[in-house]
């Protein structure tokens, strides 16, 4: 298989195609033993997530990698975080929504991406926000891809870890 990974707009047509890519994250999370992440349900059977990934593929600027032509992963940006999120005093983009296989290098291709889309907006400061429970490696992908832990948070009535990480692009 080609291991060339292109990035494409999406759209509200490629909502299947995102929950999709989710409910595959899900199952290698589950099957790793990491729940707390994004639970252990698919998120095309949840009306909430479905209602999440239908706002931000209609309302955020999205984006799915390929490789060889099949969907990899996916990202949209938006400018500004979630309600449980402070808002910043600038400009800034907001990931939301990535979601990749494993091993593929998709995931770390969007973080690429959504800085150079932001960098093209002339917005100095990207943002997002992860799951900082269980062993830390989402919060160490990151950091891996050029983002500084700012800001800790729980969500979800107190039950959810959560981490703001920022890059600044140039």
């Amino acid at each position: 298989m080609d291991s060339h990974i292109t990035i494409r707009p999406a759209g509200p047509d490629d909502i299947p195609t995102v929950l999709a890519l989710f409910d595959e994250a899900v199952a290698w999370l589950v099957s790793q033993g990491r729940t707390g992440q994004w639970g252990d349900k698919p998120w095309s059977t949840n009306p909430k997530t479905i209602a999440l990934v239908e706002k931000y593929l209609t309302t955020g600027s999205a984006w799915i990698a390929e490789i060889g032509g099949q969907p990899v992963g996916t990202l949209t940006l938006t400018d500004g975080p979630g309600s449980y999120i402070p808002p910043v005093d600038e400009p800034e983009r907001y990931i939301h929504l990535l979601a990749s296989r494993h091993g593929t290098g998709a995931g770390a291709a969007l973080l690429a991406h959504a800085a150079d889309e932001t960098r093209k907006q002339g917005v100095s400061l990207l943002r997002v926000d992860c799951y900082a429970g269980g062993d830390g490696k989402l919060v160490a992908f990151y950091e891996r891809n050029g983002f500084t832990p700012t800001d800790a948070f729980v969500e979800q009535d107190g039950t959810w870890p959560g981490q703001i990480l920022a890059r600044r692009v140039r």
